[in-house]
Parts: structure tokens; C-alpha cells; sequence
């Protein structure tokens, strides 16, 4: 829950690199309550859970996206490349590879690697 709370902190941060368990984790809650409230609103027959789930999709695609660039940083990727993922197929298998990626060691050119200073400090 941290790690979601962490990407929510940083609502439209696009600086900076987030390391693969703050997307993965994110990408989890986001994905876990969605599914709740697309769930409830079907079986309850509600249309204004339906409702509540569309706002909160839109309420979280601006993190959701800065999020998502700052871990293609993490790679050692332009921001921009979150644009590739319209291309059908090869778009989204592509960020997707690039999401799974490890990080790029050392300092690139979006900043220092959050594993390697979480290590530091640990």
C-alpha cells in the first residue's frame, strides 16, 4: 500500500526514475480497485458504482501515466516512448518489455537509481 500511496505523492511527477515495484505495485492496487468497483457495480446492478469507477479511472490516469514515464526512465528511456504503446501489438509488448526491465545501474541522465539509494540507505 505504501508504494501506491508513494506514486500518488509524486500525482504528476514526470521527473525522475521509479524502480519496477513502484509501477508493479501501483499497476496492482490500481488494477485491484478498479476490478472491485467494476465488480460491485455489475453484481449490485448500480449504475452509480459504474459511475464512481469511471471517475476514478479518470483520477488516476495522470498518475498513472507519471508513473509510467518516470519507470521508463528508470530503463533509460525517453518519456515519449509511452506514446509507442499506440502502435498495435509491438507498442504495448514493447513498454510492457520495457516496464519489466531492470534498471539502468548508476546515475543516467533522469537522476540517481532509487534502488541503488534505497540500498544505500537500508
Amino acid at each position: 500500500m505504501s508504494w501506491f500511496l508513494e506514486a500518488l505523492k509524486k500525482y504528476a511527477v514526470f521527473s525522475g526514475r521509479a524502480r519496477r515495484k513502484e509501477y508493479w505495485m501501483y499497476t496492482l492496487f490500481v488494477v485491484v480497485i478498479y476490478a472491485v468497483l467494476i465488480g460491485i457495480g455489475i453484481g449490485a446492478k448500480v449504475t452509480a458504482v459504474l459511475a464512481l469507477a469511471g471517475i476514478f479511472y479518470v483520477a488516476i490516469l495522470l498518475p498513472s501515466l507519471a508513473v509510467s514515464v518516470r519507470r521508463l526512465h528508470d530503463t533509460g528511456h525517453s518519456g515519449w516512448w509511452i506514446l509507442f504503446g499506440i502502435v498495435p501489438i509491438a507498442g504495448p509488448i514493447t513498454l510492457l518489455v520495457f516496464q519489466c526491465s531492470d534498471s539502468q545501474p548508476g546515475v543516467n541522465k533522469y537522476g540517481p537509481n532509487p534502488k541503488e539509494a534505497a540500498l544505500a540507505h537500508a
